[in-house]
């Protein structure tokens, strides 16, 4: 037993971890390895042409994403088109200006929309929906039938497809302002109707009459003249006529 025991306690010993120590060969090794690092030539011209690759492809990054989220906006009626596309229609200058803003529904036909889109786009105007297809919480039905409307050609598919230059909105509060119940309708409302929630009120200019019928937009807007607001159709009536 007292064999077992010193036998057991030798290879004990024999087995502790001693210190590694770094020959001199390897010390010499790493030593010539971070000389060799230090040696190392410089390029200027190579790094300053990588940081210039890297920023033109940030920004052409970054242009693609905003251009992609303002179309989408646009669509949903979300932000307000480019100062082009009001051009003419807003307020400018000074003068007085109405635009043409047409209550519609997402359960009227998606040809009837895409027309009343084409129209709309020659005359300055807006096309309005009261509220979004399956609810207010659900974005793509409203997405889907936004791009379906205004999308040129019906059959291209994906995001470089070319779009019509019409504003669509989803308002309540245009609705209600006017006391539309009847689609499709037409009011010429002085201003800019498009302006977000929080920069308008009850007490926003409205339109001092509106016209109902399933009719196309210049009859809409010459009914809308014989009611008392010939001025008010004028310009809307001339840009629908390409004068």
């Amino acid at each position: 037993m007292e064999r077992v025991k010193r036998a057991a306690a030798k290879t004990k010993a024999s087995t502790k971890a001693s210190p590694v120590v770094p020959s001199k060969a390897d010390a010499g090794a790493e030593r010539r390895a971070f000389e060799g690092i230090n040696r190392r030539k410089q390029a200027p011209a190579m790094e300053k042409r990588v940081e210039a690759d890297v920023a033109a492809a940030r920004e052409a990054l970054a242009i693609e994403r905003e251009t992609a989220s303002r179309r989408i906006a646009q669509a949903l009626g979300l932000e307000q088109p480019e100062e082009a596309a009001l051009a003419g229609v807003v307020t400018t200058g000074g003068t007085k200006r109405w635009v043409p803003v047409l209550f519609v529904s997402s359960s009227m036909p998606v040809e009837t929309l895409r027309i009343y889109a084409g129209q709309l786009e020659r005359a300055g105007g807006v096309m309005a929906f009261r509220g979004m297809p399956g609810g207010m919480r659900q974005v793509a039905p409203m997405a889907k039938l936004s791009a379906a409307i205004l999308r040129r050609d019906l059959g291209c598919e994906g995001p470089a497809c070319a779009m019509r230059d019409v504003q669509l909105i989803v308002d309540p509060l245009v609705f209600r302002q006017h006391g539309v119940t009847q689609v499709p309708a037409l009011a010429m409302i002085p201003g800019n109707p498009t302006l977000p929630y929080c920069e308008r009120d009850e007490a926003s200019p409205r339109a001092a009459h509106i016209v109902l019928g399933d009719a196309a937009l210049s009859g809409l807007l010459e009914e809308y003249g014989r009611l008392g607001g010939k001025e008010e159709v004028r310009d809307a009536l001339a840009q629908l006529a390409g004068r």
